[in-house]
């Protein structure tokens, strides 16, 4: 069973797309401990799922489950923006320091 439920909306099969698909893949591989499900759609042949979720941009990940909702826009290539995007870490701020 999935432990995580991501959509990645893609806008045809470009480099920036293909790039997004194995970015998203290799931080899911290592982060997430393979417990997930990715599903990619294609704005192109599927507009309506890209408008019941408010696409307007390309690629976005969506995180479905678990809760809350989040999303994330763009190749996906910054590890840490990702992760924290989507609520996956914890934005490490202090590193130990005291204010």
């Amino acid at each position: 069973m999935s432990k995580y439920l991501l959509r990645l909306f893609i806008a045809g099969h470009t480099a920036r797309t293909e790039r997004a698909i194995a970015n998203i893949r290799r931080i899911c591989d290592q982060d997430l401990d393979h417990q997930y499900k990715l599903v990619v759609i294609d704005v192109l042949e599927r507009p309506q799922l890209a408008e019941d979720q408010k696409i307007l941009a390309t690629p976005t990940l969506i995180k479905e489950l678990p809760p809350p909702l989040r999303r994330v826009v763009g190749d996906l290539s910054d590890r840490d923006r990702v992760l924290v995007g989507l609520e996956l870490a914890i934005q490490d701020t202090q590193k130990g320091e005291t204010p």
